[in-house]
Parts: C-alpha cells; structure tokens; sequence
C-alpha cells in the first residue's frame, strides 16, 4: 500500500483513494502505508534528537503471530470481540488459496490463545483480500467486505460483501453483494455496520455515479439482501473515497468520515439521516482546512457520551505527520479543535479509531514513526483548561514484536485492549497484540 500522494488541492485525492482495489490493497508490501522517503527521514532525525515519552506501567504482549501460510498474512484488520471473550478478524493474504482469511482467536484461560481459521477466499466469484475484519450480530454471524474478487470490470475483481454464518460451529460463506464497479461501487474495504433490524451498511472508496465512492444499504430480505446507494460521493463539498473506518450508527444516523474532497481536498465529517420518506439526507459537520488543522482522515469515528466525536488524520496538524481532532456539536453546527498534532517521534500518520478507558483517557496508534519508524499505541490524558497530553504508551520494533498498526483497538472492558499489526510477530506475518495501561 502506498502513502497518499500530494496532487490537487494540495494532495488530490491520493493513491490510496484513486486506486484503492488494485494500489492500495493488492500487493502491499512492508512499505504499504509509510511515509515518503523525505518524511521518513525527517521523523527518523526528529526521534534521534527527542525521545519519546513512554508509559513504562503499560505492558503489549503479542498473543498471536501469524507464519503467512494457511492461517494467514498481513492482518490489516480491525478486530470485534464476543461475549465469550473470542477475538474475530481477517488476514488480507494467507488461507488454502493465498486470499485471504477469516479466523477466530479463542482464550484459553492460561494466557494462552487458539487460532481457527473460519474461512479462506478463493479469490473468485467469493472474493480475496479481505480488508478490515468482520462485524458480528446477535446470532454470532459475521459480515464483512473483500476489496478484489467476485465480477464486475475492475481488475482482479470488483469486491464482494459476504456473510458467514455460524450454525453450530461450522460455518458457511455466502456473497450478500458482488459489487459491479459501477453507480454500486468499487473496492469495498471499510467494515460493515448493523442495525437492530439485520440492515448493513458500508463504504466503497471508488465507483458510484461520479466516480467518488458510495455509501450503501443491504436489507435482508426472503431472497436475500435488497442493495441500495444512499449517498454517491460527488468528489466536492461532501468529501470522496470514505474512509478505512465503519460508519457509526448513533440515534438512527449514520457518522463517518471521507479520506479526501471537502472545501479544501481534505477530507470531511458528515452525518446521514433517515427522511421521512425512507431516504437519507447527507448533512456535512466538517471540512478539514490542512495545516495547521488535520488532514485525510483515514480512521473512524469514537463518540463519548456527551455527543462529542474524536477521530485521526493522516496528514497536517502542527508537524503535517496527522493530528487528534475532537468536534463538539453546537446549536448552529459543530465545532473542531485539534487536541494534538504527532511530532513523527511521538507517532505519525494514524489511520485507527481511538478508545477510551474507564478514566476517560483516550488510546489509539499510529501507523509509523516511534523509535523504529514502525508506529506507537499513544494516550492523550485529559488536563486542566480542556488541554490534553500525549505519552507514548508502546513502541512497535518489529519482530517479534508487531509493526506496522494499521488500526485502532478494541475494550474488553476490564482494562484491556487488543489490536492488530499489518507486520511483525516471530515470521513478520502479522501479529495480534493485547494492551494493558
């Protein structure tokens, strides 16, 4: 995977977005999202004369490593975590067909974790590089996307959603929707999102009607699941491409973010809301501006309980190596302030959602910079006078250890966190990593 480009409008809408299905994902290499090679040796000069804060109480474990056979490679995903304490997740390479997998990670109560593979891709009509994890409902069934595969005229494929059901263990793959590369869209690669009623909902970063990405609904049905577009990205004010992160479902609306477009090309915030007549209506909360505000925001969207929402960008801030953002709502719009602005010492260029803990501390990664260039959990503590300060609480060095943090962690709500490196671990696969404040 390729670091976004700078084009029009200061970046355009970058690699990563243009090419989302055949650049961003097929191929990725140690080097998929990192930092051009000028920035990178600014991040490495700027670490080698400031060292990073660390929170040496915090303890990262990695808990499983993947050998990039069948039970999989390169786990850009974001993991989801049962009642039972199982993590669930995919592997965009690895499986019996080298396309990638669905696998489960089982608590053995010593410490110890078991890995299952619960489906391999074939890299046909059931699609390949599956990117992001999985979502689970109520009956223990995952939905997810596939960036390649299945029809349509895209290269490699054009992407499927699929379902995969659990009926007594044993579970079954089927496409809910093989996309066509067209009005539908391209390259889904973001995870899905459900409602109470079976409804999921997602992103595609390419096709739609103007080329700009989609968002889209599936509604179950008796013969199968009706596809519809909600909102075509235009590539204007709305933003383009989605995002990496779910949509979140809050109050019957739809929250998420666009990686580019807006009023300046840098991506935005938006709100979908369900009319009265059973469609959506599309409301913008906010353009990122670039420096000294944020920029692409890759990750997805974390709200608190007051209705405020936190988030990433991968580009701009103080440093243009990313920045936390926090929009608060107000009775004419949303306010955005940025809460810190990366140094590349202290992390760059996160793409992940951020979490909170018990004392309303926020935890996320980013995706490079740190000591070893190989990305950082990082904490913002909440101070006096609404200021926040960052410590790094992990700082990814390879194997064995992971590299490479992709995305954010997930609360098992007794004080831990788990994660995911796209590398890293014993053979460099990919690693799963659990972390203790």
């Amino acid at each position: 995977m390729k670091a976004p480009s700078r084009g029009v409008n200061s970046r355009g809408r970058g690699d990563w977005i243009a090419d989302f299905p055949v650049i961003a994902f097929a191929g990725a290499s140690q080097g998929d999202i990192m930092p051009s090679a000028r920035l990178r040796l600014t991040l490495f000069a700027i670490a080698a004369i400031v060292p990073a804060a660390v929170a040496n109480a915090s303890t990262t474990t990695v808990i499983y490593s993947f050998q990039g056979g069948a039970d999989g490679s390169y786990t850009d995903t974001d993991l989801v975590r049962d009642a039972a304490g199982n993590l669930y997740g995919t592997s965009v390479r690895g499986g019996d067909h080298a396309s990638g997998t669905v696998w489960r990670l089982h608590p053995n109560g010593d410490g110890s974790w078991t890995h299952t593979v619960l489906y391999s891709f074939t890299g046909g009509a059931d699609g390949a590089e599956p990117y992001k994890g999985g979502t689970l409902d109520s009956a223990g069934n995952l939905y997810g996307t596939a960036v390649t595969g299945g029809g349509g005229a895209c290269e490699g494929g054009c992407g499927v959603a699929y379902k995969l059901a659990n009926a007594g263990g044993v579970w079954t793959q089927t496409v809910i929707h093989q996309f066509a590369g067209a009005d539908d869209g391209s390259g889904p690669g973001a995870r899905l999102t459900l409602d109470e009623n079976g409804t999921v909902y997602g992103m595609a970063p390419t096709g739609g009607a103007f080329g700009a990405g989609t968002i889209y609904e599936m509604k179950p049905g008796k013969r199968g699941y009706a596809f519809k577009v909600i909102h075509p990205f235009t590539g204007g004010a709305d933003g383009a491409g989605g995002s990496a992160g779910a949509l979140v479902l809050r109050g019957g609306a739809l929250y998420g973010a666009a990686t580019s477009g807006g009023s300046d090309g840098e991506g935005t915030v938006y709100e979908l809301r369900r009319k009265p007549n059973g469609g959506w209506a599309f409301h913008l909360l906010y353009a990122f501006q670039d420096q000294p505000d944020g920029g692409f925001p890759y990750g997805g969207l974390a709200f608190d309980a007051l209705g405020n929402i936190y988030g990433t960008t991968y580009y701009a801030g103080a440093n243009d190596v990313g920045a936390v953002y926090e929009l608060s709502p107000r009775k004419a719009g949303w306010n955005e302030r940025l809460l810190y602005s990366f140094g590349g010492y202290d992390g760059a260029s996160s793409i992940g959602n951020v979490s909170f803990d018990g004392a309303g501390n926020l935890y996320g990664t980013a995706s490079s910079g740190g000591g070893a260039g190989l990305g950082v959990i990082f904490k913002l503590a909440p101070e006096a006078h609404r200021t926040w300060k960052e410590s790094v609480a992990h700082g990814f060095a390879g194997a064995p250890d992971g590299a490479l943090p992709y995305n954010g962690m997930v609360s098992d709500g007794q004080g831990h966190f788990f994660g995911a490196t796209a590398h890293g671990g014993t053979s460099d696969n990919g690693a799963i990593y659990q972390f203790t404040p």
